[in-house]
């Protein structure tokens, strides 16, 4: 992977991704959050284990090579991303919530995510010691995501009509240099690119459907409302695949286009299952409505 695209695209796209976020940000929406704590408690525990641990069978399942087996471990790890709530608007989702459980996914994410990341790299390469995430470097890429965010938030208190303007195109640009990077990665890895997919390709669309299935029903068993379920389940089955892939191929990280790979297919692949979900989901409730109307 280009250094120029490793060290300066990606995190300059988790910036823009981020203070997109923030602007769309208050602080009532933290405050929301404690209105429905077994809600978030729920999605907060199938993101940080339920989600790696299944994930984390898939793997001893397929056994690919390592370093794809720790870059599946890194995407299990990931966060939801800020596109959770555009989707969740498109299918009658609570939007508030998808924003306010993304800004709070990425504040755990800072202890959870290099954890797993590391116990991944020392179970499947067995070489903990010399490789790995280090602390310093890992809060480097956080500060990254957490500056923009009170950023936009600072904007959104001071400026509301014009935060609200440019929270769509700030939302289009992120979206563009994450398909971009994503081209990039595919294209230098075109030999080895067929074998990538047979190796995760089944792997992740099955991690994918499970993260939606995940994020729909666990809510729903406990008796959550529809609009906030079907936030869980974007916001829990749209990673935040830019993160990763950041971690995964920057050089004071961990150095490796192999690790970034199950990011970078489930980062075009979940825009199509969650479409498929959404639209799934917004007939079954049209269905519903329709039987208790008749």
């Amino acid at each position: 992977m280009d250094s120029t695209i490793a060290t300066i695209a990606l995190p300059a796209a988790l910036a823009v991704i981020m203070l997109g976020l923030g602007l769309s940000l208050t602080v009532d929406d933290f405050v929301r959050l404690t209105r429905m704590p077994g809600t978030v408690a729920l999605v907060l525990c199938c993101q940080i284990l339920v989600l790696p641990l299944f994930c984390l069978v898939l793997v001893l399942l397929f056994q690919p090579p390592p370093a794809l087996a720790v870059g599946m471990m890194l995407l299990a790890a990931s966060p939801g991303g800020t596109t959770a709530s555009l989707y969740s608007y498109l299918f009658k989702g609570n939007v508030a919530l998808n924003i306010s459980l993304t800004a709070l996914n990425s504040l755990t994410a800072m202890v959870t995510l290099p954890l797993i990341t590391n116990l991944s790299i020392a179970y499947f390469m067995g070489d903990g010691d010399t490789l790995g995430l280090q602390v310093g470097k890992v809060l480097q890429v956080f500060a990254v995501i957490l500056v923009p965010v009170v950023l936009g938030m600072i904007v959104r208190a001071r400026a509301a009509s014009f935060a609200r303007r440019m929270e769509r195109p700030v939302k289009i640009a992120s979206m563009l240099v994450l398909f971009g990077v994503i081209a990039v990665a595919i294209h230098q890895e075109l030999d080895n690119i067929a074998d990538y997919i047979v190796a995760v390709g089944l792997m992740v669309l099955l991690f994918n459907i499970a993260s939606l299935l995940i994020g729909y029903w666990a809510p729903r068993a406990i008796g959550t409302g529809r609009p906030e379920a079907i936030a869980s389940c974007m916001e829990i089955g749209l990673h935040n695949t830019t993160l990763s892939l950041a971690i995964a191929l920057s050089p004071a990280l961990l150095d490796s286009t192999e690790m970034a790979v199950p990011s970078a297919v489930y980062g075009v692949l979940m825009f199509f299952t969650a479409a498929v979900t959404g639209v799934l989901l917004t007939r079954r409730s049209t269905r519903q409505e329709t039987a208790v109307v008749g």
